[in-house]
């Protein structure tokens, strides 16, 4: 059997999707902030494509959760609140428990090695919060992907783009730099190992280790 390749989102093979992939990427990255009200029309005019698209790529991303449909008045940018964010996170540490127990038999040595790099990637990174959110969502999936579960996997990059935007604003006002490189190089001497049991417990709790950090932020903006 190959080796696991990095998942990756399939191109936009429509103007649905080329609408919808516009959209998940502003509002994963902040440029569509929770409460912004999208408008079709203008959003067709800076993609260049007509209205109908945009409005499919609303009702896909209603369904994900990160836009709410309102009767005549367009889609507007969700927000999360606590328990949708404990929710959210409770879900990652199960699924990605899920992925890297099924990954560690399917990893080489070469594989191992390509983790390491992403993790380098990373540690570049500390210092500017927003592309070491890109650095960290990137090393996740691609650990995931070796699970070689192209449905697991849909599920796992769904919830990283729910969560991402609080995940970029808080790390906006994080005063020091931003660096896990212990907890992953953990998590990749324990594959290296080929212990998929411990892998599991090491994803879990990183993953589960980020909450009251985030919710007690997410709760001083909120006051």
């Amino acid at each position: 059997m190959p080796p696991a390749t990095h998942y990756t989102q399939a191109p936009p093979a429509t103007a649905e999707g080329e609408a919808y992939a516009y959209l998940l990427d502003a509002i994963c990255k902040g440029r569509y902030a929770k409460g912004d009200r999208l408008v079709a029309e203008e959003i067709a005019s800076e993609v260049g494509m007509s209205r109908m698209p945009v409005r499919e790529a609303f009702r896909r991303l209603a369904a994900e959760g990160l836009v709410t449909l309102r009767p005549n008045r367009g889609a507007v940018v969700s927000g999360l609140d606590m328990d949708d964010v404990r929710e959210v996170f409770e879900m990652r540490s199960a699924l990605e428990g899920l992925a890297v127990r099924l990954a560690v038999p399917n990893l080489t040595d070469r594989d191992i090695a390509s983790l390491e790099r992403l993790l380098e990637e990373m540690e570049e990174y500390r210092d500017d919060g927003s592309e070491w959110v890109t650095r960290h969502r990137k090393f996740h999936e691609a650990l995931c992907s070796y699970a070689r579960r192209p449905r697991l996997m849909r599920q796992i990059h769904s919830l990283y783009s729910t969560i991402e935007p609080p995940m970029r604003l808080w790390l906006q006002f994080v005063d020091t730099q931003h660096s896990a490189r212990e907890t992953h190089q953990m998590i990749i001497d324990v594959l290296r190992a080929r212990d998929p049991e411990q892998a599991e417990r090491l994803i879990r709790n990183h993953i589960e280790g980020t909450v009251p950090a985030l919710i007690d932020f997410l709760e001083s903006t909120s006051s």
